[in-house]
């Protein structure tokens, strides 16, 4: 019996972990392929059965998934107490834009960041939550191109920051770094792509005009952007 029970509980957990779907999305190299087409969806939902105390934010953050976009999924859902017992659903089918093209394709009104790229003979898809400009500091719209892509760079604050905030002319690589691990220029004057040191801000309106990404996604994207690569960052409608 007992071993039966254990049996039953491993089945449920990849249902119910959001430690399984964490990070970039497909993580499943299959679905990832892309090459004889692109499918209208990517991905498949799921549920998770939260645990006593935790928030929409931190599940948002363990599972990969932009705040926003979780609460989108979970209307009359507490954030900060989501009722215990009830399932969430956590939306990890998400549509693919119509006329995506090769490079990094920014969707501003999803706060989402699509990579579509070529590894050896096989097209490749793959999506990563991001934080966008705040109110008064919209992200730019337009078309773009990668220019550098720095690990562990160092912040210069630019100088109404600094006199709003009291920053220092520049802050090194480190926990204090709100670049996070890495910075992927681009020729949008000021604004860049890069990793966080407060991840909670991820799929929310949050930043002077740069993407946000969880650290564990800007990590998986530096290895794939390349100096000179397209970035169209669109806002709301792809077109």
């Amino acid at each position: 019996m007992k071993k039966n029970i254990c049996l039953l509980l491993l089945a449920l957990l990849p249902a119910l972990s959001p430690a399984t779907v964490r990070a970039w999305h497909p993580r499943n190299a299959g679905l990832s392929d892309v090459t004889s087409g692109l499918p209208p969806v990517i991905g498949k939902q799921r549920s998770y059965l939260p645990a006593p105390g935790e928030t929409l934010m931190e599940i948002a953050w363990r599972a990969g998934i932009g705040f926003s976009n979780l609460r989108r999924a979970n209307p009359g859902v507490a954030p900060w107490h989501p009722p215990l017992g009830r399932e969430i659903i956590l939306p990890l089918a998400v549509p693919v834009p119509p006329g995506i093209e090769e490079g990094l394709t920014v969707d501003l009104a999803a706060m989402r960041v699509w990579l579509l790229w070529w590894e050896g003979n096989r097209r490749r898809i793959r999506w990563y939550p991001i934080g966008i400009g705040r109110e008064g500091f919209a992200t730019p719209t337009g078309r773009f191109a990668v220019t550098t892509v720095i690990e562990r760079p160092t912040w210069f604050p630019p100088p109404a920051l600094r006199a709003e905030e009291g920053l220092p002319a520049a802050v090194p690589p480190g926990p204090d770094n709100p670049l996070g691990d890495y910075w992927i220029g681009t020729t949008a004057p000021g604004i860049g792509l890069h990793g966080t040191n407060r991840p909670f801000g991820v799929g929310r309106r949050v930043s002077h005009g740069c993407l946000r990404l969880y650290p564990r996604d800007i990590r998986d994207l530096a290895r794939h952007v390349r100096p000179g690569m397209p970035l169209r960052i669109l806002g709301r409608e792809f077109n």
